[in-house]
């Protein structure tokens, strides 16, 4: 069977963890500590320190590991090690948080050696909270850094959403 390595990437909140739980047809491996007081958002009581890690069989041949980075900027040295190898990169950009378009900038510079390499899609989460804010600027960005990527408004928690991502980000490397 071949393995094939994907990154699942974006900030604290952005549904890293979500995405992997949510995908893994094995119980996923996490390193979640409890979040500072000062860092708490709606319902989230934890953050990962090194990665989230599930795997997915695509068929008899193909199966996807799937590793989720940090999503707190001290931690990007584990970013650039998980990254190794990898055919392509998730980037989640939570939508609701105070400037996405920024951490979407953010995440094309972390990652910009892999995107290079292989691919990457973006997935806008959390939409639902800001659901009069436009997608536009984030292809705008793309375009302004000639990066035709594709752009999807997902929820973390729904499989199909997660599927269609994916199925997007392995296109893409054909």
């Amino acid at each position: 069977m071949k393995d094939i390595k994907l990154i699942i990437t974006g900030s604290m909140g952005a549904g890293k963890t979500t995405v992997v739980s949510t995908i893994s047809d094995i119980p996923p491996i996490r390193t979640d500590v409890p979040v500072s007081a000062d860092k708490v958002r709606g319902d989230k009581t934890t953050t990962t320190v090194a990665l989230d890690y599930g795997s997915l069989t695509l068929d008899k041949e193909r199966r996807l590991l799937i590793f989720g980075t940090p999503g707190q900027r001290r931690y990007d040295f584990m970013c650039k090690i998980l990254a190794r190898g990898a055919l392509g990169v998730v980037i989640l950009i939570d939508h609701a948080c105070q400037d996405p378009v920024d951490d979407l900038r953010y995440y094309l510079n972390l990652f910009k050696d892999t995107i290079e390499d292989s691919t990457a899609v973006i997935g806008v989460t959390h939409t639902d909270e800001k659901p009069d804010a436009p997608l536009q600027p984030y292809y705008d960005l793309l375009e302004e850094r000639q990066m035709p990527l594709p752009v999807f408004s997902i929820d973390a928690r729904r499989h199909d959403h997660i599927i269609m991502l994916l199925e997007a980000l392995l296109e893409t490397t054909r």
